[in-house]
């Protein structure tokens, strides 16, 4: 079996992920997972869909994440987690699906507006 390549987005951030037969190793930005994402939450939100798979330790991952915050990069990793495992087997769409893992989360950061502070908070009105 050779490389298996997705590419998962969330907000601002990117995630390519490349998929290889082994041990179960996870890097991302050429650092371990443990170092790049030191709480446990993001750590798991990242790796759920080779969780519910039961494929845990049967793939190396490489994970290249840019834009975002952690928050982001972690849900646009289990989005390219997520489309590779399809890629690699289509079986397990149905699985992953049921589970959310191959939607996008469309949600976005709305534009701030002029004349007001933030996008929807306004300046404090002044009757007199």
């Amino acid at each position: 079996m050779k490389n298996i390549t997705a590419t998962g987005r969330r907000k601002t951030a990117v995630a390519q992920v490349r998929l290889l037969p082994g041990s179960g190793k996870v890097t991302v930005n050429k650092s371990p997972i443990e170092e790049y994402f030191p709480v446990e939450v993001y750590r798991r939100e990242a790796l759920r869909p080779l969780e519910t798979s039961n494929l845990e330790g049967k793939f190396d991952i490489f994970i290249k994440a840019t834009g975002g915050g952690k928050s982001g990069q972690a849900g646009a990793i289990r989005l390219g987690v997520a489309r590779a495992l399809v890629d690699f087997d289509g079986e397990l769409r149905p699985q992953l699906h049921s589970a959310g893992f191959l939607t996008r989360d469309p949600r976005m950061v709305e534009r701030k507006k002029y004349g007001q502070k933030k996008a929807r908070k306004r300046f404090q009105f002044s009757k007199r």
